[in-house]
């Protein structure tokens, strides 16, 4: 599937070597494709995809030696079943992959996070109010 992205977007993704580029551009098509409220815009030096009223995720250290790294900044909030999202703060998940390969291994889960990103935003309380989503459960250690 070929999702549209504004010029910006487009340049910023052209301008990566490989690795990177063709995982990148895969992880983009599914989280827009998943759920018609998600967006992505060229934010702080890289991509940030948002969707229901707020910020879902963005591309970090994609220099460094996993290439594409997405953070979840709030991603403990996330309600449902999503194996490969790591991270035990209290904030913070985050989801690798090493290539596209490995991007459309994990298609169907990515897109699962991107549309409960967007029910979790749009049943939040808005700005102002002082109710807050809660962290969903950790898991137990054993």
């Amino acid at each position: 599937m070929k999702v549209k992205v504004a010029k910006d977007v487009e340049q910023w993704l052209g301008a990566l070597g490989e690795p990177p580029q063709q995982a990148m551009r895969r992880v983009v098509e599914i989280i827009l494709g998943a759920d018609e409220r998600m967006g992505v815009e060229v934010k702080y030096w890289t991509l940030v995809f948002a969707g229901g009223g707020g910020d879902c995720c963005s591309f970090v250290q994609w220099k460094k030696k996993t290439p594409v790294s997405l953070m979840f900044n709030r991603g403990a909030l996330l309600r449902g079943d999503f194996p490969h999202l790591e991270g035990e703060g209290p904030t913070a998940r985050f989801m690798r992959f090493a290539d596209v390969a490995e991007v459309n291994a994990r298609a169907k889960e990515l897109g699962k996070i991107a549309a409960a990103w967007c029910e979790l935003m749009e049943a939040a309380p808005k700005a102002g109010s002082k109710t807050k989503p809660k962290p969903a459960a950790r898991p137990k250690k054993r």
